[in-house]
């Protein structure tokens, strides 16, 4: 279990992140990801986590999702994946 500075470390987002559009998002360990603008996501792969397919769909702008995300792909929009 993280310590309380782990964790607001994590709220705050001020482990890395990496900004993406379209391209095919691979190989990640992100905690959360931050839709800028809607996005349409057209594949996600989350562990621990069973019915992603309910996932593809469109992204109001604003939400954050949380989770770990493996893998991610959108048709459109902007979203920042934040590793630790």
């Amino acid at each position: 279990m993280a310590d309380t500075n782990d964790l607001l470390r994590l709220q705050l987002g001020t482990g890395s992140g990496v900004v993406f559009t379209t391209e095919a998002q691979t190989s990640k360990d992100w905690y959360a990801i931050h839709f800028v603008t809607e996005s349409v996501i057209s594949a996600i792969t989350m562990t621990h986590l069973t019915g992603e397919a309910a996932l593809h769909t469109t992204i109001p702008a604003g939400t954050i999702l949380f989770g770990n995300v493996t893998a991610i792909t959108m048709t459109s929009g902007v979203a920042i994946g934040y590793d630790s």
